[in-house]
């Protein structure tokens, strides 16, 4: 094994981690993004292969069956999972590679791979949060209900991590992810 670094970075939905991750890869050398599969529906703007990989139901437990995940988890109504090719391909060219998870499969990673850093994305408030899941409309009312209640309890598991960045002034949190990162390549 090489000593590449495997970062995961967690949160509610609709905290911002995409964008947070989008800016880290366009400030920080060296880091590859390993693209988890779905059975969810793509987003406006989502592309197979860049976002995820877009899987029906079927295929993704015919993968879960023959081993082919690092991590996989349901949730909501959809599956998700870290392949593990994604995560090779990336230590494979000497990079770090970066996960975006939810908080079940960042624990799963953790499990496998006791040295991985875990990053957990908090807003400044459930307020803002809403806020921010209602602008990016991508949710039925009972979804964006949903999403709330599930990220209160998200929310509790933030002492599993190693860190946490609260994702108020987008340049703030990632200033503060580029550290760590930094720090980490460190030790």
């Amino acid at each position: 094994m090489n000593n590449n670094k495997i970062f995961v970075i967690s949160g509610p939905s609709g905290v911002g981690k995409g964008t947070l991750v989008k800016q880290l890869f366009a400030r920080v050398p060296n880091l590859h993004y390993s693209v988890s599969g779905t059975t969810r529906k793509a987003r406006r703007g989502e592309v197979e292969g860049k976002n995820y990989f877009f899987l029906r139901k079927k295929e993704f437990l015919k993968k879960v069956e023959n081993g082919e995940f690092l991590e996989w988890v349901k949730v909501y109504k959809d599956y998700y999972g870290t392949f593990l090719s994604e995560v090779d391909k990336g230590l494979a060219t000497g990079r770090d590679v970066v996960l975006e998870l939810d908080p079940q499969g960042a624990i799963q990673v953790k499990k496998r791979l006791p040295d991985s850093t875990l990053i957990f994305i908090i807003p400044p408030s459930l307020d803002e949060l809403e806020n921010r899941l209602k602008k990016r409309s991508s949710e039925s009312p009972a979804d964006l209900n949903l999403r709330l209640k599930e990220a209160k309890k998200e929310m509790k598991s933030v002492v599993n991590y190693d860190y946490k960045v609260v994702n108020d002034k987008l340049e703030s949190a990632v200033k503060e992810l580029e550290r760590i990162i930094e720090e980490e390549r460190r030790s």
